[in-house]
């Protein structure tokens, strides 16, 4: 493996054959194993330790995998985490309970080791590029969008769903919003002046501007999207206060409350660079402590 950080899997069954068949089986290819031997004990793993793939047994004693699979996705920290189910059950019915609690795949007993194998690998290629993102980057606030290069939504943030629901379109305008992503990709996304942001009318009453971010993973380019009336929130605290426009976003995010680092992740700046900007919105304000400027802010931004 070319990453020094190890995939790590979690298998979940109450075989100790299967346990060690599994566990034997995925530490050759140089995986990092974590087992759990009920549906209790796999949460109880989850909340300490966050893996990049789980394999669950579908029924166990007690709280069976289905159940299991279900609890595990209803935590946001978790979601993005593809579950692979392995059971001796291959009736219709089980495969769409697998799939219904949120697992991903599905492997019968016995299992086969080389398909195993091949289907980890799938998985945590696709799982690696989605939490390296969504971990750093799923805290509360956070209106992000990441798309192909051909505008396919690969994720989205669950405040995107809100923001577009104001459209009344729903799917339709996560599709329309891709689609103009990867139009901007196509065209100006490459230029070397590339625009540091431009604006997509949604719909008659929901206008975005939308801030390329860069690439996240593999063929992701994530963006920022800010609702038209933030976009003039941010340019009245300009105005009112002659700041920068890195200044005036920095400042929003004071007056809703978050922290230098939420602020550095949302802004993808550093601790230290966002430290250096309350500086000057201090000066500028005439403020002391973030307190005092978030007071000033509201002043302006609530008077939208």
């Amino acid at each position: 493996m070319t990453d020094e950080r190890r995939d790590t899997v979690l298998v979940v069954d109450d075989s100790p054959e299967t346990l060690g068949f599994v566990t034997e089986a995925l530490k050759k290819t140089g995986i990092a194993v974590l087992v759990a031997t009920s549906g209790e004990a796999a949460l109880a793993v989850c909340e300490r330790v966050t893996p990049d793939t789980i394999l669950m047994d579908a029924v166990m004693p007690g709280l069976d995998g289905f159940e299991t699979c279900r609890r595990i996705k209803e935590n946001p920290a978790l979601r993005h985490v593809p579950v692979i189910f392995m059971t001796g059950l291959s009736e219709t019915e089980h495969v769409v309970r697998a799939l219904e609690s949120g697992g991903v795949d599905f492997l019968t007993k016995p299992i086969d080791v080389d398909e195993l194998q091949a289907r980890i690998k799938v998985h945590l290629k696709n799982a690696r590029s989605v939490q390296s993102a969504h971990v750093a980057l799923d805290a509360a606030g956070r209106h992000l969008v990441a798309v192909s290069a051909d505008g396919a939504v690969l994720w989205s943030t669950p405040q995107i769903h809100n923001l577009l629901a104001r459209t009344g379109a729903g799917e339709a305008s996560l599709l329309r919003l891709g689609r103009a992503l990867g139009n901007w990709l196509e065209t100006a996304g490459q230029a070397q002046d590339r625009p540091k942001s431009f604006t997509l009318g949604l719909s008659e009453n929901l206008t975005v501007q939308l801030h390329p971010l860069g690439r996240v993973g593999p063929g992701e380019n994530l963006f920022r999207v800010t609702a038209e009336d933030e976009a003039r929130q941010i340019g009245a605290l300009q105005e009112r206060f002659e700041l920068t426009q890195r200044e005036a976003e920095v400042l929003i995010w004071i007056a809703k409350g978050k922290s230098n680092k939420d602020i550095g992740d949302i802004l993808g700046l550093s601790p230290r660079t966002v430290n250096k900007h309350l500086e000057q919105i201090f000066i500028k304000l005439g403020v002391e402590n973030r307190a005092s400027a978030a007071v000033r802010a509201a002043e302006v931004i609530y008077a939208f």
